[in-house]
């Protein structure tokens, strides 16, 4: 049974070592286990040296590994792995659905910069896409200025209508996720926490847009276990409060 997610520091680790920890735990995801030879395969690599870099993970206590060995993530593994993870997630997104790039050429410049993006940049990212979740309009005027007529830019907004319109709907079905029963699903419309606990919740994947299936919750209602982007978490009901959703489309 996954613990509740806790706030202990990551060690500070290369961004080659967090891209092994990264395809170490999509494997997981995907398959159950990772092996070194799945691993250099990922990583298009020799298996001499995922063994090098495994070794120093395992100094590091974000792996057990013995040679020959399924490789296995710890706590901090798997927290570490989720993290890298999400920011290359998010940044994806941005790159792909603002910018309009391929989704090759975006999830490549994610790669490129989700070991150097910072706390702060992450929130201030997520800020943008919830404010695109409440005004959908934005995004379609920002692509359609990226191409403007010989006149300039066609788009000229307006001083409310969609947009107001769009505020309107999601207030009309706004929920806490302390709100949902177990076996329903909800999509993220945004994280109203503040400080550590908004940072925590971001980096477990907690992102606007996103689908959460609430599965369980424990004696006395605390804490709801709860399955996010693959990933099968634990929140206290008062951090689930600050999350705001709305009910997932049938």
């Amino acid at each position: 049974m996954p613990a509740v997610a806790n706030t202990d520091a990551l060690p500070e680790i290369s961004s080659a070592l967090e891209d092994y920890v990264e395809t170490i735990y999509l494997l997981v995801q995907e398959h159950g286990f990772a092996r070194v030879k799945d691993i250099a395969r990922a990583r298009a690599v020799k298996a001499a040296s995922v063994s090098v870099a495994l070794r120093k993970l395992a100094d590091l206590a974000l792996v057990r590994y013995e040679r020959r060995e399924y490789i296995a993530l710890t706590e901090s593994g798997e927290r570490a792995g989720r993290r890298v993870l999400t920011r290359h997630r998010l940044l994806t997104r941005f790159f792909e659905e603002v910018l309009g790039m391929p989704q090759a050429a975006a999830s490549e410049q994610a790669c490129v910069m989700e070991h150097s993006l910072t706390n702060d940049a992450m929130v201030r990212l997520v800020r943008f896409f919830e404010f695109v979740g409440t005004c959908p309009t934005v995004v379609a005027s920002f692509r359609e200025c990226q191409t403007p007529t010989r006149a300039g830019c066609a788009h000229e907004p307006s001083s409310g209508g969609t947009c107001a319109k769009c505020a309107i709907r999601r207030d009309e079905r706004s929920m806490s996720l302390a709100d949902l029963k177990p076996g329903q699903s909800a999509v993220v419309t945004h994280v109203g926490a503040a400080g550590a606990l908004r940072q925590r919740l971001l980096d477990m994947g907690i992102l606007p847009n996103t689908t959460i299936d609430l599965e369980r919750s424990g004696l006395g209602g605390d804490p709801l276990w709860i399955r996010c982007q693959g990933a099968r978490l634990a929140l206290r009901r008062a951090e689930a409060r600050a999350i705001a959703v709305r009910p997932a489309e049938a």
